[in-house]
């Protein structure tokens, strides 16, 4: 309701500055005054304050001068003009909601953060890790792999990436959070030679892929 209230004394705010500058032509000044009489009416049936009888062209009747008929007519339709705003409104609101619904069930109703502080494993090469997300219940990923490059070093290929090695995995719906269990899964694979142990430089090779190592946690 206060914010309600906010946005329409903003608006009126705006549309007396525009009748007191005087550059208006009259056919506009005389819609924005109906436009100013009909806000103001809204506002009043709202906040449950009198509703003020006016005419055609939005200026407050006299009872002195006017007719008990002519008051009572002047009222309905003014009742009727502000019931048909509330109505309008309402529709608003609830195709607003409809759609807002409609959007939320057709994204991803929530998402996993993924912060990769350090990777604490004696490898001897540079390494691949890739984390994703598993389903043990139906042996298989239900997620794309999260990359990150590791050095010999101990350090991410990366260097500009230190203390920034973050991802968001999205792409989880109402169907996930059906699921028993979830498992967090990081692999990491070995990029060198065939052999750690392989010294001789004739058979030396390079730039091979091989499986170093697997770790879960099923707690996600």
């Amino acid at each position: 309701m206060f914010r309600s209230v906010r946005h329409m004394i903003y608006d009126l705010i705006e549309w007396r500055s525009q009748i007191l500058s005087g550059t208006l032509p009259q056919d506009e000044l005389k819609e924005l005054k109906k436009k100013v009489t009909a806000k103001i009416d809204y506002g009043n049936r709202i906040l449950d304050l009198d509703l003020v009888v006016r005419d055609e062209d939005g200026n407050i009747l006299d009872p002195e001068q006017t007719s008990t008929i002519s008051l009572f007519r002047a009222h309905e339709i003014a009742s009727k003009q502000v019931e048909e705003r509330l109505l309008e409104e309402k529709s608003q609101k609830q195709n607003i909601d409809i759609n807002r619904q409609a959007k939320f069930a057709a994204t991803p109703s929530f998402a996993l953060f993924v912060n990769l502080k350090n990777v604490v494993c004696k490898i001897g090469e540079d390494a691949e890790v890739l984390m994703s997300l598993y389903d043990p219940l139906e042996s298989k990923f239900i997620s794309e792999n999260y990359l990150v490059r590791w050095s010999s070093s101990g350090l991410p290929k990366d260097i500009d990436r230190l203390h920034n090695l973050r991802a968001v995995f999205t792409d989880l719906g109402s169907k996930d959070l059906k699921r028993e269990k979830i498992s967090f899964v990081c692999q990491i694979v070995r990029v060198g030679r065939m052999e750690l142990r392989d010294n001789n430089t004739r058979k030396l090779t390079s730039g091979l892929r091989r499986p170093f190592g697997v770790a879960g946690n099923s707690s996600v």
